[in-house]
């Protein structure tokens, strides 16, 4: 398919004689397509070219050699404003779409490159709750569309499976396991003990290092202690799983932080032979005061691993193992520092300067409770488990009320129900705090995942009411000039761009955003135009172009991580 981008850019190119590629990075799509397809601002252009913006454009308008892909251009004010001929770029859009099917916005773009995401990394012993979704799905998301674009893509889950938090657990467990049915409800009762024992720490400081010394022996291979922790891992694993299957995530490697414990010795020796570590009140840090980033520890005064300990043992075994060219960490901002922290000390191990370089922390915003922010240790969660039953149970309930017949209604309403969590997640700039609002969560009117699969499904509609599939070599483009499929041919055009902008910035919420315009374009096209007609070829076209839609929303949402139902 032709980029049409990029021979815009050799042409401006030619003019100015400078670097095509700086110029194809700053071509804009304009906000109205009465604006031309695309644009050149020539403001950066001022200084290089000591001229105004306005002649600039002008300059280049009149010494460019156009061609038949576009069909004119227009100056307005310092921008360059450039029409493509309509008739090719359907035609290169249709033919595409008919030669890929559902690859169609694939690319061999990442071929080479290898992008290792960390995702979900719940902590065991303790319920999936709803701020272990967000990093889910966002971190899902990203991993479907990097593979999408051609990168070797290695999903990782890094179990919160070792620390203090542990030490306090196996404590809890000694001095009441047999107040609780742990068999019957593991996490639950886990939880239980976890919330009082850490309540029973708060006023008696020897419980407190009873705890610490619990985890110290943990580190040391305590058989008592390492049975226990396996105990909680197992149980904890298969709850994890059993959410997983319901959202449809999987993972390349699964791994905890425990899974580090013979080379967290190896990270010290290399900082301490480095000459960056040293020691305070008997703990061993790395300052990182003079470039802005606190104090870094490394191991605490009795000797025991923190996080950034065993992230650093992490990052080793990830780069001798894929030798990454990027490290994506999908976790909350509140965690900013402590990245910041880990990729700077990650600069003094021995490791590939690529995969320092290449650490990269994809911040989200919290969620929380109207009443404030969740936490475990009080107790205030809101299970994923739960919240996904209820998104299941209530589509249900309205299908029972309007299509009590639908076949498969329970495996549609688990699609549109798990949809409109996913996309209520991924629809806004993920930085972006949210506020837990069961009604917000599980709306299915405006623009919502709900919407989305809608429309697909009244494509389908369209389709078996056709009753037939015309090739492509049937369809005549001029049959498509209208303004409605006009907007839609150009949108099917920009699908495989807006995935490269989500990787550019880590940013899923490009895509849902894009099939919601993409969505109502469609409805638009459809309340505008008999697509069954009686004119066969206008037909043809119409069907063919519905055809488009559908397939690149199916391809779109399935990248997000929502499954496309066949009835509605």
């Amino acid at each position: 398919m032709i980029d049409f981008k990029e021979l815009i850019s050799k042409k401006i190119s030619e003019v100015v004689k400078l670097d095509w590629k700086e110029i194809k990075q700053n071509i804009e799509i304009p906000p109205n397509t009465n604006m031309g397809d695309y644009a050149f601002p020539c403001f950066n252009l001022a200084k290089v070219l000591r001229k105004s913006p306005q002649a600039i454009a002008q300059q280049i308008k009149e010494n460019i050699q156009l061609d038949e892909n576009i069909k004119k251009i227009d100056v307005v004010g310092g921008y360059l404003n450039f029409y493509l001929n309509t008739s090719i770029l359907a035609k290169e859009v249709l033919k595409a779409i008919s030669t890929e099917g559902e690859n169609y916005g694939s690319s061999n773009s990442g071929n080479g490159k290898t992008i290792l995401v960390e995702y979900s990394s719940p902590n065991i012993a303790k319920p999936f709750h709803i701020g272990h979704l967000r990093t889910t799905i966002i971190g899902a998301s990203l991993y479907k569309i990097y593979k999408f674009l051609g990168y070797n893509t290695v999903g990782i889950n890094h179990l919160g499976d070792y620390g203090t938090q542990f030490g306090k657990l196996i404590e809890g467990y000694k001095l009441w396991a047999t107040e609780y049915n742990i068999d019957e409800n593991p996490i639950e009762e886990l939880m239980k003990i976890y919330i009082r024992i850490n309540e029973l720490c708060k006023t008696d400081e020897k419980v407190l290092e009873a705890c610490r010394q619990n985890f110290k022996l943990l580190e040391e291979d305590d058989e008592y202690c390492v049975e226990l922790w396996k105990k909680f891992r197992e149980v904890s694993l298969k709850e994890f799983n059993r959410i997983y299957d319901l959202l449809g995530v999987k993972f390349d490697s699964i791994k905890g932080e425990a899974s580090y414990s013979n080379s967290w010795g190896e990270v010290v020796e290399i900082l301490d032979k480095a000459g960056v570590l040293k020691e305070s009140e008997g703990a061993k840090i790395v300052d990182l005061e003079e470039q802005g980033k606190g104090i870094c520890m490394i191991t605490k005064s009795n000797g025991s691993t923190i996080y950034a300990t065993r992230d650093l043992a992490a990052v080793r075994y990830r780069a001798k193992t894929y030798n990454f060219d990027k490290c994506l960490y999908v976790v909350a901002y509140e965690q900013a520092l402590h990245f910041k922290q880990v990729f700077e000390v990650s600069k003094y191990l021995d490791i590939p300067e690529k995969c320092k370089n290449g650490l990269e922390h994809v911040q989200y915003g919290m969620v929380r409770l109207s009443s404030g922010k969740m936490s475990t240790r009080e107790g205030n969660v809101i299970k994923v488990e739960d919240l996904l039953n209820e998104a299941i149970s209530r589509v249900l309930e309205i299908i029972n009320s309007k299509e009590p017949n639908m076949k498969n209604k329970e495996e549609e309403a688990k699609k549109i129900g798990i949809g409109a969590v996913i996309f209520n997640n991924l629809s806004t700039t993920i930085i972006k705090d949210q506020i837990f609002d069961w009604t917000q969560v599980l709306n299915f009117n405006g623009e919502t995942g709900p919407y989305i699969q809608y429309i697909y499904v009244r494509i389908k509609s369209v389709l078996e009411k056709a009753g037939y599939f015309p090739k492509y070599e049937e369809i005549d483009v001029s049959n498509l000039m209208d303004k409605e499929s006009l907007i839609i041919i150009n949108k099917l055009y920009q699908f495989k761009e807006i995935l490269e902008q989500v990787t550019m910035k880590n940013e899923p919420s490009i895509l849902a955003r894009y099939l919601i315009d993409l969505s109502q374009s469609y409805s638009n096209f459809y309340n505008e135009n008999k697509i069954i007609d009686t004119d066969k070829s206008i037909q043809n076209s119409r069907v063919y172009l519905s055809y488009c839609v559908g397939n690149v929303l199916k391809t779109g949402a399935n990248l997000l991580g929502i499954d496309m139902p066949n009835r509605m």
